[in-house]
Protein backbone atom coordinates (compact mmCIF):
# COMPACT_ATOMS: atom_id res chain seq x y z
CA UNK A 1 0.00 0.00 0.00
CA UNK A 2 3.03 1.88 -0.21
CA UNK A 3 3.52 5.79 1.79
CA UNK A 4 2.48 4.66 5.33
CA UNK A 5 0.75 7.72 6.48
CA UNK A 6 1.27 9.16 10.20
CA UNK A 7 -2.60 8.19 11.29
CA UNK A 8 -1.77 4.77 10.45
CA UNK A 9 -0.72 2.69 13.31
CA UNK A 10 1.98 0.83 12.93
CA UNK A 11 4.27 -1.82 14.76
CA UNK A 12 7.67 -2.38 13.68
CA UNK A 13 7.52 0.09 10.88
CA UNK A 14 5.04 -1.78 9.42
CA UNK A 15 1.43 -0.83 9.09
CA UNK A 16 -1.94 -2.80 8.74
CA UNK A 17 -1.61 -4.05 5.58
CA UNK A 18 1.67 -6.04 6.13
CA UNK A 19 1.96 -9.53 7.69
CA UNK A 20 4.46 -8.37 9.51
CA UNK A 21 2.53 -5.95 11.30
CA UNK A 22 0.89 -8.73 13.10
CA UNK A 23 4.01 -10.94 13.45
CA UNK A 24 5.60 -8.00 15.63
CA UNK A 25 2.24 -7.86 17.43
CA UNK A 26 0.27 -4.93 16.13
CA UNK A 27 -3.38 -4.51 16.93
CA UNK A 28 -6.56 -5.28 14.51
CA UNK A 29 -7.83 -2.25 13.72
CA UNK A 30 -11.70 -1.84 13.78
CA UNK A 31 -13.15 -1.12 10.57
CA UNK A 32 -13.78 2.77 11.52
CA UNK A 33 -9.61 2.79 12.07
CA UNK A 34 -9.18 1.62 8.80
CA UNK A 35 -11.94 4.30 7.41
CA UNK A 36 -9.90 6.66 8.58
CA UNK A 37 -6.82 5.77 7.23
CA UNK A 38 -8.53 5.72 3.75
CA UNK A 39 -9.29 8.92 4.02
CA UNK A 40 -6.79 10.36 5.25
CA UNK A 41 -4.32 9.28 2.32
CA UNK A 42 -8.40 10.01 -0.34
CA UNK A 43 -7.23 6.48 -1.39
CA UNK A 44 -10.25 5.90 -3.54
CA UNK A 45 -9.70 2.10 -4.67
CA UNK A 46 -8.60 -0.14 -7.55
CA UNK A 47 -11.94 0.46 -8.88
CA UNK A 48 -11.39 4.09 -9.06
CA UNK A 49 -11.74 4.12 -13.06
CA UNK A 50 -14.88 2.41 -13.27
CA UNK A 51 -16.54 4.65 -11.03
CA UNK A 52 -15.34 7.63 -12.74
CA UNK A 53 -16.70 6.53 -15.59
CA UNK A 54 -20.06 5.33 -13.99
CA UNK A 55 -20.32 8.79 -12.54
CA UNK A 56 -19.48 10.15 -16.26
CA UNK A 57 -22.87 8.52 -17.62
CA UNK A 58 -26.17 10.95 -18.24
CA UNK A 59 -29.26 10.54 -15.89
CA UNK A 60 -30.74 8.56 -14.93
CA UNK A 61 -28.47 5.36 -16.22
CA UNK A 62 -25.64 7.15 -13.63
CA UNK A 63 -27.81 6.71 -10.73
CA UNK A 64 -28.68 3.34 -11.59
CA UNK A 65 -25.69 2.29 -11.99
CA UNK A 66 -24.15 3.86 -8.81
CA UNK A 67 -26.78 2.40 -6.67
CA UNK A 68 -25.67 -1.27 -8.13
CA UNK A 69 -21.92 -0.62 -7.73
CA UNK A 70 -22.95 0.65 -4.25
CA UNK A 71 -24.88 -2.32 -3.49
CA UNK A 72 -22.18 -4.82 -4.98
CA UNK A 73 -19.33 -2.83 -3.04
CA UNK A 74 -21.43 -2.92 0.04
CA UNK A 75 -21.78 -6.98 -0.41
CA UNK A 76 -18.65 -7.45 -0.58
CA UNK A 77 -17.33 -5.58 2.57
CA UNK A 78 -20.16 -6.83 4.61
CA UNK A 79 -18.58 -10.43 3.20
CA UNK A 80 -15.03 -9.59 4.21
CA UNK A 81 -15.63 -8.22 7.50
CA UNK A 82 -17.19 -11.13 8.76
CA UNK A 83 -13.82 -12.89 7.03
CA UNK A 84 -12.08 -10.42 9.48
CA UNK A 85 -13.70 -10.70 12.23
CA UNK A 86 -13.21 -14.83 12.16
CA UNK A 87 -9.23 -14.27 11.15
CA UNK A 88 -9.11 -12.02 14.37
CA UNK A 89 -9.99 -14.62 16.57
CA UNK A 90 -7.70 -17.17 15.30
CA UNK A 91 -4.72 -14.58 15.39
CA UNK A 92 -5.94 -13.86 19.30
CA UNK A 93 -6.11 -17.04 20.01
CA UNK A 94 -2.53 -17.72 18.73
CA UNK A 95 -1.34 -14.87 20.74
CA UNK A 96 -2.89 -15.92 24.01
CA UNK A 97 -1.66 -19.58 23.35
CA UNK A 98 1.89 -18.90 22.21
CA UNK A 99 2.75 -15.47 24.57
CA UNK A 100 6.06 -15.66 25.62
CA UNK A 101 6.71 -18.92 23.44
CA UNK A 102 9.73 -18.69 20.64
CA UNK A 103 10.27 -15.98 18.12
CA UNK A 104 7.80 -14.69 16.29
CA UNK A 105 7.15 -15.85 13.02
CA UNK A 106 4.75 -15.26 9.95
CA UNK A 107 2.41 -18.14 9.77
CA UNK A 108 -0.64 -18.02 7.44
CA UNK A 109 -3.13 -16.17 9.96
CA UNK A 110 -0.95 -13.18 9.48
CA UNK A 111 -0.99 -13.32 6.30
CA UNK A 112 -4.72 -13.95 6.23
CA UNK A 113 -5.18 -10.77 8.19
CA UNK A 114 -3.36 -8.48 6.43
CA UNK A 115 -4.59 -9.23 2.99
CA UNK A 116 -8.93 -9.22 4.85
CA UNK A 117 -7.45 -5.68 5.89
CA UNK A 118 -6.40 -4.75 2.54
CA UNK A 119 -9.84 -5.92 1.63
CA UNK A 120 -11.70 -3.95 3.99
CA UNK A 121 -9.27 -1.28 2.82
CA UNK A 122 -10.34 -1.03 -0.70
CA UNK A 123 -13.92 -2.00 0.33
CA UNK A 124 -14.18 1.23 2.69
CA UNK A 125 -12.37 3.34 -0.30
CA UNK A 126 -14.97 2.14 -2.90
CA UNK A 127 -18.10 2.95 -0.44
CA UNK A 128 -16.66 6.18 0.69
CA UNK A 129 -15.89 7.30 -2.80
CA UNK A 130 -19.50 6.08 -3.97
CA UNK A 131 -21.36 7.71 -1.04
CA UNK A 132 -19.96 11.11 -1.91
CA UNK A 133 -21.20 10.72 -5.49
CA UNK A 134 -24.70 9.69 -4.66
CA UNK A 135 -25.27 12.67 -2.46
CA UNK A 136 -24.76 14.79 -5.64
CA UNK A 137 -27.29 14.46 -7.49
CA UNK A 138 -26.99 15.74 -11.36
CA UNK A 139 -29.04 17.18 -13.35
CA UNK A 140 -31.35 15.19 -16.01
CA UNK A 141 -30.23 16.75 -19.00
CA UNK A 142 -26.79 16.75 -17.65
CA UNK A 143 -24.85 15.51 -20.82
Amino acid sequence: MGHIDKREPQCGGYGAGHPSYYVLGGAVLPPRCILEVVIARGYRGYLAAEIDRIDALPEPKRSEALCAMKAEALAAYRADLSRYREVAVQLHRIRRDRHGVGEPRCESVHQSISLKHNHLFNDLAHLAVLNGLRAKQRDLFDL
